[in-house]
């Protein structure tokens, strides 16, 4: 699949197994996701968009949640939930203070930068690189990786296990600006928004237009 998602694509499309996954992530081992790729079957894919929930009741009954929060996070609280859609578009990026943790349901695409490239809250296309992450994949990003939705590799779309620090993406109350320069970016509960000014449901919750240059559409 790699291969042909190369050969019909302008940009280069790397592998999370590449090195250059190296300074935005890593490949994760050693925890029992089998129970949420299977609860993941019932969950559905929307015709057309995204859709995104970020805590799961069920999913968190799972053990394999307090494994994460004691050993992965350190001690610290999680949420698990999921985000499944047919996105095939930059559309822009977001950053936490805290790893997040993508279990590939279905293979995917994801488009990733690093806020060491965001220059007075602006991220320009060109600076990013594209990662294959093949089904039954387990990926830690990096507090530092900007990201977004993931982007389909079939008609049928994608489905993604999201595991996040707890309250992460969820509204953002005394929500304000001050004299720091990032405090523009702030959209939801740790979550610092950078969006393309042609997605429009970003824009419309507030997010600042950071994302400069063509909205670039990936394709399979």
């Amino acid at each position: 699949m790699l291969e042909r998602l190369n050969k019909v694509n302008d940009v280069k499309i790397y592998s999370v197994f590449d090195a250059e996954f190296k300074s935005y992530g890593r490949i994760v081992g050693g925890y029992n996701f089998a129970p949420l790729v299977e609860y993941m079957k019932s969950t559905p894919v929307p015709k057309q968009g995204n859709i995104y929930v970020a805590s799961v009741p069920e999913m968190e009954a799972f053990a394999v949640k307090e494994e994460v929060e004691s050993v992965l996070y350190g001690g610290m609280p999680v949420q698990i939930g999921y985000c499944n859609g047919r996105n095939s578009t930059y559309n822009g990026f977001e950053y936490h203070k805290g790893s997040e943790i993508n279990v590939a349901v279905t293979p995917f695409m994801l488009v990733l930068g690093h806020v060491w490239e965001i220059e007075d809250n602006k991220f320009f296309v060109g600076n990013e690189k594209v990662f294959f992450v093949p089904g039954g994949t387990a990926i830690e990003m990096y507090q530092t990786t900007l990201h977004l939705s993931p982007c389909k590799v079939t008609d049928e779309g994608f489905k993604d296990v999201v595991i996040l620090p707890k309250g992460t993406n969820t509204p953002l109350e005394n929500k304000h600006q001050n004299d720091d320069s990032e405090s523009v970016l702030l959209l939801q509960k740790n979550k610092w928004v950078l969006a393309h000014k042609d997605r429009e449901p970003l824009v419309k919750q507030g997010a600042h237009i950071g994302l400069i240059g063509t909205n670039k559409e990936l394709y399979f």
